[in-house]
């Protein structure tokens, strides 16, 4: 008997095995199904927005590849920087040639995919507490250290009705639980704060009002509060339980935003490595003359030092965990420029006809909120193990389908 497989069903397969393979952490192999990925699904037309915004990308790839001809860098490098800066230009692609109009319910779809990887992230933690795993650091090196899809699948099921979901109660509830539990076992700060934030934007909360002002205003109260509660309490260092938790709470202000850091001190170097990273980034290309056009494809940090990332020790690093100071690395201020227009990008002003189209304006304004804190911490669109460009690119298409049929 023949088996035929629909087109919305092979892109459903396809969705879900690109958002699940960059959890290995191979960036290789991410990189090679992405492509084999958008190869297989190449469309004869793109929407005029989607090509203005991926535009921005492809502009900084450019830029970094022409200033890269003016220095004398390894093959090697040159070669993985290329891939590095394709990682969202790709993803974004990908996404939107994975959207189909014979998808019965697009947000069903992505929704699929996040309980997917849930899943697997569930029984790599369960691995990991039958392995022994008995504080935060354990658990995450089991686990994983982050996934922004999973966080907008969760809050996409929490506004299930908004989203015309069509779940039953039961599957809706089995959902939710799975994605929840799975979203808190990563323990990473930013997922917290990116959940925070998009439930605000899908309240409609970020369209300037007095309303806004108000929810606004006292979220950040208790944020303030929570963060002295945090610091009050004092934890420690790898505390037992939460503590270890609480502790990296409580240094991040310090490790995202410091200007002075003692190597010799190895409790405040650890603590503060990122805020590291940009400081030796901002004194090379001070150093080099470089600040306006970077230091283009192939560059590197030197951080004077040799340093445990991952399970490499490394002292040059061609990437670094802030995503502004990894733009400025290899494309300068005029890159930097250029790079903020795709945060800003979501914010621009938008009467949307139907109700639909404002759910994705406002998830839109969530992720450029999020964004602005993503891209210092953890690279934004720009990290290797990144899913939420699929996501983005999904939605550009599915927004300009919905244009078309009101028209």
């Amino acid at each position: 008997m023949k088996v035929v497989i629909s087109k919305a069903t092979l892109n459903q397969i396809l969705f879900i095995i690109c958002v699940v393979v960059p959890f290995f952490n191979i960036y290789e192999l991410s990189f090679t199904v992405w492509m084999a990925a958008i190869a297989i699904t190449l469309k004869n037309n793109y929407s005029i927005e989607f090509v203005k915004y991926i535009s921005i990308f492809i502009i900084i790839f450019l830029l970094a590849i022409t200033v890269g001809f003016f220095y004398d860098y390894s093959l090697y490098f040159t070669i993985r920087d290329i891939t590095y800066l394709l990682k969202p230009i790709t993803g974004l692609l990908l996404g939107y040639q994975l959207f189909n109009k014979h998808i019965k319910n697009p947000f069903q779809f992505v929704v699929y995919a996040g309980v997917s990887i849930a899943v697997y992230h569930l029984i790599l933690v369960g691995y990991g507490f039958i392995a022994g795993a008995k504080n935060v650091r354990e658990i995450r090196e089991y686990g994983g250290y982050f996934n922004d899809f999973e966080v907008y699948t969760l809050v996409i099921l929490l506004f299930s009705n908004q989203f015309n979901l069509q779940f039953s109660k039961k599957r809706n509830t089995i959902f939710l639980l799975i994605l929840a539990v799975s979203s808190f076992f990563y323990l990473a700060r930013t997922n917290f704060i990116q959940f925070i934030i998009l439930v605000i934007a899908l309240k409609g909360i970020f369209v300037l009002n007095k309303r806004a002002i108000k929810v606004v205003g006292t979220t950040l109260i208790l944020v303030a509060a929570g963060y002295a509660a945090v610091f009050y309490y004092n934890p420690v260092r790898n505390g037992k339980g939460l503590d270890e938790f609480l502790y990296k709470i409580k240094m991040a202000p310090a490790e995202a935003f410091s200007t002075k850091i003692n190597r010799d001190d190895w409790k405040q170097f650890n603590d503060n490595y990122r805020s590291y990273e940009n400081i030796r980034t901002v004194e090379q290309l001070s150093y080099n003359e470089s600040f306006l056009f970077g230091e283009g494809i192939g560059s590197q940090v030197d951080l004077k030092q040799k340093v445990y990332l991952g399970d490499m020790e490394l002292r040059y690093i061609s990437i670094l965990h802030n995503g502004y100071m990894t733009v400025l690395l290899k494309t300068g201020l005029l890159g930097l420029g250029i790079y903020l227009f795709s945060i800003f990008f979501f914010f621009r002003k938008n009467n949307e006809p139907t109700e639909a189209l404002k759910n994705i304006h406002y998830l839109f304004i969530g992720t450029g909120v999020f964004l602005i804190i993503s891209n210092w911490v953890f690279m934004g669109f720009y990290n290797l193990i990144d899913t939420k460009t699929l996501l983005i690119g999904f939605l550009f298409a599915y927004k300009n389908d919905l244009k078309k049929q009101i028209k």
